[in-house]
């Protein structure tokens, strides 16, 4: 038994992997060697499998590389190819002028008039009337000459009150008159009683001078109808002064109220007259923006306007001005007589100049912070246009630096690397890279002071 076993175990050990062959006993001669057995495909398996994955995992990096480096080479071609047909339609590309470089500072305003009339809605006089309706209205940007109408409103109301205050005061007149007669004829009755009173005493006086030939009851009749009548004499001249200055009492009060009607009339005559308002001077018409049913906007034909309330102004185009605000950080650059260019936002292809005429020496605190103040800045405005009128906003252009006779890029086309300018300027089908020195720049603009020549095309955006 045992001479079986030992050709078979030296066998197994023979066949395990990694087993030194020196550490194997030696085999017995006495036994014979047997076959040996065929290795099974089920032991080569794993290892085929393992070698398939790999030579599959090789082949997908490289086509993952040769893909990576295709879209390289076609983006960069494609990049070129954009650049060279940029540059030949020239929509990318600027040619460096030779003309004079101007740095300017952009400001933001409104337009006002210097000589100008607010035109409002009329105050009437001993009236409270809550709203009058415009009835005419010249449209706004109408050309005006001195004493034309500029707006109507409706009188109806203040012709009657008129009417009505004339009628009046024509009732107290007749009641003067009447009052006169009366008094007149009062007047003449008191007067023949004060004669017949004097009559009657110079009778009585008379009568007196027979007392020593009549009888004594008829002396006494006499002695009393003498004292009767210059009781009644006495009485007539105190009376007569009373009604006099009753009289006059009674004159004086109507001839107030007369008065007071008349000036009542010539109120609602000047009232009627009021509500046709024609222009002062020659000028420009020009409505403003009132609050009106819960917005802002121009007053028409058929609206209702409180008195009091300006909504229009005639002003002269000839004599305009703009005010606008500088921030504390761009003061500094600013200076009185500096020249400008405005345009307006509403008539973009008008465009005006003029000069800086005054800058605020106190600064306004901004309503964003305590730290930041804006200047005023008046800034006058020359030529004229039925376009320009009060309220609109414009775009003030100030020069605050000019360099004569420069080379003058586009300051997209610089490129600054490691404090090193740089343009690209077209050479052949492409560009070629060189340094240049630069001069002032604005916001849009840079004067090249050497490196490249007028006439050079140069790339711009980066």
């Amino acid at each position: 038994m045992s001479e079986l076993v030992n050709p078979l175990f030296k066998q197994v050990i023979s066949e395990a992997p990694g087993a030194p062959a020196e550490e194997l006993p030696p085999a017995s001669p006495e036994l014979p060697t047997l076959p040996r057995p065929p290795v099974s495909p089920k032991r080569l398996r794993p290892k085929r499998k393992l070698l398939r994955w790999l030579l599959s995992l090789i082949a997908l990096i490289v086509l993952a590389v040769g893909v990576a480096i295709w879209r390289a080479n076609r983006k960069q071609g494609a990049e070129s190819s954009a650049v060279a047909l940029s540059g030949a339609a020239g929509s990318r590309t600027a040619v460096v002028e030779r003309r004079d470089f101007v740095r300017t500072l952009r400001l933001t305003g409104t337009i006002q008039a210097l000589q100008s009339y607010t035109i409002g809605a009329p105050r009437l006089s001993g009236q409270q009337i809550g709203q009058l309706t415009v009835t005419k209205l010249t449209p706004s940007g109408t050309k005006v000459k001195k004493g034309d109408l500029l707006v109507e409103f409706d009188r109806q109301d203040q012709i009657k009150n008129s009417m009505d205050r004339k009628a009046d005061y024509l009732n107290f007149v007749d009641q003067i008159q009447k009052k006169r007669a009366d008094q007149a004829a009062a007047l003449a009755k008191d007067e023949t009683d004060l004669k017949q009173a004097e009559d009657a005493l110079e009778t009585a006086k008379l009568e007196m001078r027979k007392n020593e030939v009549i009888s004594r009851i008829d002396a006494e009749k006499n002695q009393e109808n003498l004292e009767e009548a210059e009781a009644t004499l006495k009485q007539l001249h105190e009376t007569f002064e009373l009604k006099r200055r009753a009289a006059e009492a009674d004159l004086k009060s109507l001839e107030i109220q007369r008065d007071r009607s008349h000036a009542t009339m010539v109120y609602a005559d000047s009232n009627s007259e009021r509500m046709a308002i024609h222009s002062p001077l020659d000028g420009l018409a020009v409505l403003n923006s009132t609050w009106m049913n819960g917005q802002m906007r121009d007053v028409q034909e058929g609206d209702q306007v409180r008195p009091g309330v300006p909504f229009m102004q005639v002003v002269n185009p000839d004599t305009m001005e703009a005010r606008a605000r500088a921030n504390q950080a761009d003061v500094q650059f600013l200076h009185a007589g500096a020249p400008i260019e405005m345009h307006l936002d509403a008539y973009p292809d008008l465009v005006f100049t003029g000069k800086l005429e005054r800058i605020a020496a106190i600064g306004q605190t901004s309503e964003m912070s305590d730290k930041v103040h804006y200047f005023s800045v008046e800034i006058s405005v020359r030529g004229g246009d039925p376009r320009l009128m009060p309220d609109l906003s414009a775009a003030i252009d100030v020069e605050i630096e000019r360099k004569p006779d420069s080379l003058v890029i586009p300051r997209d086309a610089v490129i600054t690397e490691k404090d090193q300018s740089y343009v690209r300027v077209k050479s052949g089908i492409g560009f070629d890279k060189r340094a240049v020195k630069l001069g002032p720049m604005s916001d849009v603009e840079a004067v090249v002071e050497s490196g490249v020549a007028a006439g050079a095309i140069v790339l711009r955006g980066s």
